[in-house]
């Protein structure tokens, strides 16, 4: 009986942190719900870093993110890369980036992403660093990024 106890316990237990994991990591600000923000760790003389999020707009209209400050970053941007003429490009979004009504936007490797330029300090893997998104219409939230491996940042999807 003491051990059905216990594990129901840990098993509660469990559900509990899972459940309050993921009600921890979505932020909401108007129609927009964003989620897993993650910034990239970066070598010790790095200057750029980037950082990751899924932005779902769930109203009728569509929003834009327009831009992005960091206290840890002399400048951050919206970017995109693209394959272009077998050449992988990067620009930055000087009109931001459009958030279609009732779908997701990922921003991850390779694509869209926040691009942190003039970095103040390496990026250290755990650590949590604060970073301001402002949209059109939805305003601005701060949010905590969660900084991860290069590894743990390619697989995101």
């Amino acid at each position: 009986m003491r051990r059905t106890i216990t594990t129901l316990v840990s098993s509660f237990a469990t559900v509990a942190l899972l459940t309050f994991s993921a009600i921890a990591a979505d932020t909401v600000i108007g129609d927009l719900t964003l989620s897993e923000p993650v910034a990239r760790a970066t070598p010790a003389t790095a200057k750029v870093g980037g950082g990751y999020i899924k932005i779902t707009n769930n109203g009728s209209e569509a929003d834009r993110l327009v831009s992005v400050s960091a206290d840890f970053a002399g400048m951050s941007q919206v970017h995109e890369m693209k394959m272009q003429d077998d050449v992988m490009k990067m620009k930055h979004l000087e009109e931001g980036l459009e958030i279609p009504a009732g779908e997701t936007v990922t921003l991850k490797p390779g694509g869209y992403h926040l691009m942190f330029m003039r970095l103040k300090e390496p990026l250290s893997k755990g650590e949590e660093r604060k970073v301001t998104l402002t949209f059109e219409k939805a305003g601005s939230v701060d949010l905590t990024f969660t900084v991860k491996s290069l590894a743990e940042t390619m697989e995101m999807n």
